[in-house]
């Protein structure tokens, strides 16, 4: 009896050594170890003292901001002619970690500031945009918002309906944003509006960047975590914009918005990796320190077991978002790295901040220790910049190879 032939399998066996990813080398350099050492002396010095009051009191905390600014973390992975450190990505994931395990609202204040405003201006902005618009953003002198999603237009990004008119020598935008993160604080918004009605899709949509002046905040969310961030709602009412403020070119703000997602995950999910890690921190001492039935609670298998799991799953997660943050720093295709890394390393504190409440028992359900905020600060890790299911259609179309939808 003959089988039937399976090319599939020879395909298999003929796959390319330089197909597969090489090993990499997992010691940071020395600065990359000294600027996530000042990360993390900032965050025990300035950030953990006061993390509770910020979200108990929902505190946009002005004033760390304006230090992490003195201190060049603003604009970390920022080139030093545009008013940035000049280091590489990674150190500036390195400083995401340290941020969000103080922190995790100011983590995504900064990642967004980053992450989805500065850099894209970086990459796709003329030298005049770059010129004027990147070292206040650098310095940490302005705040940057990104504008994408709307009320009709969420993981479909394509279905955005604000629009930007021709008028005269400029564009007249008008329409409504959500889910903007750092919008009442702003000074810099990275705006997507659409500037052909005729092309159905991502085809019609351009990027503008607009001064705080152009928009107006309607509200601000009240959320489940992160509540020393804020998140608000704003509209555009007819703002009159010159040619200069259109980033890239007309028809390619859906490319724009891609790219910068494509970066943004990855800050993300270094966001989810330094919330597990605190919620880790915080359950191992006190397992060493709780006693039940004569001994410290450490010393049950069952507690180990959990302790274990955690560590190994942080550990995981923060290779992956490292490999991915490499891959970027290179100047090679990432998407479908970071989309892993965002969706286990998001997945991951969902998870093990749980494990943590479980650790601590009853005292992990209450605000006298910190694990119930990590566990309310992680589950938005699995929704904003793409939610793990558009995780999942990014990384299974990136391996078959099939087209990109037009999600986020």
């Amino acid at each position: 009896m003959s089988l039937p032939a399976r090319p599939w399998c020879a395909a298999a066996r003929l796959t390319p050594p330089e197909a597969y990813d090489p090993l990499v080398d997992f010691e940071l350099t020395p600065e990359q170890r000294e600027i996530q050492a000042l990360a993390r002396d900032f965050v025990r010095q300035e950030v953990e003292p006061h993390a509770a009051e910020w979200d108990r009191e929902r505190r946009f905390p002005r004033e760390a901001l304006a230090r992490l600014a003195d201190l060049g973390l603003m604009g970390v992975c920022v080139p030093e002619a545009y008013g940035g450190a000049g280091a590489d990505f990674l150190s500036y994931v390195l400083v995401l970690e340290e941020l969000s395990r103080g922190d995790a609202g100011l983590g995504v204040t900064v990642a967004v500031h980053t992450s989805a405003v500065t850099l894209p201006l970086v990459r796709f902005g003329s030298e005049e945009q770059r010129a004027r618009f990147v070292p206040p953003l650098a310095r940490g002198e302005q705040l940057g918002a990104f504008c994408l999603t709307e009320p009709e237009a969420g993981s479909d990004a394509g279905a955005l309906r604000t629009r930007a008119e021709p008028d005269g020598d400029g564009w007249r935008i008008t329409g409504s944003k959500q889910w903007v993160t750092n919008g009442r604080y702003a000074g810099t918004f990275l705006l997507f509006a659409r500037t052909d009605p005729q092309t159905p899709g991502p085809g019609g949509v351009s990027a503008f960047v607009l001064d705080a002046g152009h928009v107006r905040i309607t509200r601000d969310e009240e959320k489940l975590g992160l509540n020393s961030s804020v998140t608000s709602d704003l509209v555009v009412e007819g703002a009159r914009v010159g040619r200069d403020r259109l980033l890239h070119e007309e028809g390619k703000g859906f490319h724009v918005a891609m790219a910068t997602l494509d970066a943004g995950r990855i800050g993300i999910a270094a966001q989810a990796v330094g919330i597990a890690q605190a919620a880790f921190d915080v359950a191992r001492a006190y397992a060493k320190e709780r006693h039940a039935f004569g001994r410290a609670i450490a010393e049950f298998q069952a507690i180990q077991h959990k302790l274990a799991d955690m560590s190994t799953e942080i550990d995981a997660a923060r290779l992956l978002v490292y490999r991915a943050a490499m891959l970027k720093e290179r100047g090679e295709p990432h998407t479908e790295a970071g989309a892993k890394a965002k969706l286990y390393a998001s997945e991951m504190a969902r998870r093990q901040t749980a494990e943590a409440i479980q650790i601590l028992g009853g005292y992990g359900y209450t605000k006298e220790f910190p694990v119930e905020r990590y566990y309310r600060d992680a589950k938005v890790t699995e929704i904003y910049e793409g939610t793990s299911e558009i995780q999942r259609l990014v990384i299974a179309r990136q391996i078959l190879g099939l087209h990109a939808p037009a999600a986020v």
